[in-house]
């Protein structure tokens, strides 16, 4: 431990869907705890993510990708969205470089002006862009809002990402270690491995399922040989949705269920015995009862 005084903070992470901000979170913390697809409002809950060094933490809040709700499910996410930007200290605002300014970085801007905290400008993707054209898009938003720092960086890459945690380690206040410094994330186990569910069924059903699904952990158990037996089910909102996740003869499932146990095996560093079942439960995104089991709170 340095002589220096320890830092520590938390960091909201907003931005428009499927900007990269689960890709960051990833290859800051160096595993993955936030599931990443290219379809938008992959991340429902506020994701907590802990960086830890010798002298700083700094925990990180992923949020929901801001969009325009359709459903109880959505409003419920954008309210946790929005109320991630209170009492942090300081917020990334992530932006895709290729996309170019939108009606939702407009909205997220004007949010963000009632705030007083430190707001960093973080242009990710800008692998996939010249280099000259990311200053006419600095100046864009540079002219719509007093940003603390602009960050190009590439999250998928890690470009520039070591940049970025310096600065915002530079504005954190004095403060304890919340966390152990080899925790990576405050959500239980069950959660992410649920996650990692869900986000194969991103990978695997394109879109014929886009948002009607959710993954809730049944039963975790260790046996004793060591083995994990996991038992999730997979819960849908039309019986077509049911058919299209098993698959003929059920080839869909296994390959949903092989592809998560591997993930799950990397994150417990144990053998997985993983058992799938697929639910119908009708219009389940506007039923409160069923939100409030599934952990989508009112805040």
């Amino acid at each position: 431990m340095t002589d220096q005084a320890f830092k520590s903070g938390f960091v909201t992470i907003i931005g428009r869907p499927n900007v990269g901000k689960s890709t960051f979170m990833n290859e800051v913390i160096g595993q993955k705890i936030a599931i990443m697809s290219d379809k938008p409002q992959t991340t429902r809950n506020k994701i907590q993510g802990v960086y830890s060094t010798e002298e700083s933490q700094i925990v990180f809040l992923d949020t929901p990708g801001i969009h325009k709700p359709k459903s109880k499910l959505g409003q419920r996410m954008m309210m946790s969205a929005e109320n991630a930007l209170q009492e942090v200290d300081a917020v990334l605002f992530v932006i895709d470089a290729a996309a170019g300014i939108g009606a939702g970085d407009r909205y997220i801007i004007e949010r963000l002006s009632g705030i007083r905290t430190p707001v960093f400008l973080v242009i990710n993707k800008i692998d996939l862009v010249h280099p000259e054209d990311l200053l006419p898009l600095i100046q864009t938003y540079k002219d719509l809002h007093p940003f603390r720092e602009v960050v190009p960086i590439s999250a998928l890459h890690g470009n520039n990402v070591r940049t970025l945690l310096a600065l915002i380690q530079q504005v954190l206040p004095e403060g304890p270690q919340y966390y152990p410094s080899d925790q990576i994330t405050d959500h239980p186990e069950q959660f992410v491995c649920a996650e990692m569910i869900r986000e194969k069924i991103l990978h695997k059903t394109r879109e014929e399922i886009p948002h009607s699904i959710a993954v809730y952990i049944e039963s975790m158990e260790r046996q004793h040989n060591g083995v994990v037996s996991i038992g999730a089910v997979i819960m849908v909102e039309r019986d077509s949705q049911k058919g299209i996740i098993i698959g003929k003869q059920g080839a869909l499932l296994k390959e949903i269920g092989r592809q998560a146990r591997e993930d799950m095996e990397r994150l417990l560093g144990s053998k997985i015995f993983l058992e799938l079942w697929v639910k119908v439960k009708k219009d389940w995104r506007n039923r409160d009862n069923v939100l409030n089991e599934l952990g989508f709170t009112l805040e």
